[in-house]
């Protein structure tokens, strides 16, 4: 008999052939959860939910096609006979100033992250009202709680991903559909490579957080991931019960302030 505090559901999670998501769909099948990893880049994705067994599987879904989510919704279902969690994970980064930014870069990035997450929710709203319950868990961003200089887009459509949540929170909750947001201080390392120049060592530039407190400067990206999914987990999970509408801000304090130098307690 399967144990865990997510035993008996069943889990869909973008993004999940790597990084945050491929932790996050690791963690839940080891929580006791049945679960469906989705993502464009197949090969590593079907590597991943075979490492995991039976209780994985894996989905190809562009989150910006709406027939992909139908179709991985249904095979989610066909496979494991229910759907409870829907972790909207997968995005996309763009770094440039506003005024080097093309519009064509924007809206990739908007479509990915914004409309991803839109459709992701749509998708599931029938069988989790069919189940009489369920938990969505939006990824968005410490950059979707502050600016950042270089990332209109990106800041853009993870401030997005926070209202989305919030109107759906209002929407679904009479269904027994909980919804909340997740506010990581960054991605993995293959999002920000792109914009690392040559020869600079992107575990170390994904690794800084310039508020970080000092109590955080210990951990590694992969303890800080997993921080990430087990934040996602708790949220999956009837532990969070009480807990919709809301972030929940997973980011080595950078929002708590800026220490003063100098000043008492420092």
């Amino acid at each position: 008999m399967t144990t865990g505090r997510l035993a008996g559901k069943v889990a869909l999670v973008t993004g999940a052939a790597r990084g945050t998501g491929e932790a996050t769909a690791r963690l839940l099948v080891r929580e006791g959860a049945c679960v469906a990893l989705a993502d464009i880049l197949d090969e590593p994705g079907e590597a991943v939910a075979k490492e995991l067994g039976d209780a994985a599987c894996y989905v190809h879904l562009d989150v910006t096609n709406e027939a992909d989510w139908k179709r991985a919704v249904a095979r989610t279902v066909d496979r494991f006979g229910s759907l409870d969690v829907l972790v909207n994970n997968a995005a996309v980064l763009h770094m440039s100033a506003i005024a080097d930014t093309e519009l064509t870069d924007f809206e990739r990035v908007v479509r990915v992250n914004q409309i991803g997450t839109f459709l992701g929710i749509k998708s599931v709203v029938e069988p989790m009202k069919r189940a009489g319950r369920g938990s969505i868990v939006n990824v968005s961003s410490i950059d979707g709680l502050q600016g950042h200089n270089g990332a209109v887009a990106y800041c853009s459509s993870k401030w997005a991903v926070r209202g989305i949540t919030r109107v759906a929170a209002l929407e679904l909750g009479r269904f027994g559909i909980r919804v909340n947001c997740v506010c990581p201080a960054g991605g993995g390392p293959e999002m920000i490579r792109p914009y690392v120049p040559a020869g600079v060592d992107v575990e170390l530039v994904a690794s800084y957080d310039v508020r970080r407190l000092v109590t955080q400067k210990s951990r590694t990206i992969a303890d800080r991931t997993l921080d990430v999914a087990k934040m996602v987990a708790f949220l999956a999970s009837d532990d969070a019960a009480s807990c919709s509408g809301a972030d929940f801000p997973v980011e080595s304090g950078n929002t708590a302030g800026v220490v003063t130098k100098g000043a008492p307690g420092a």
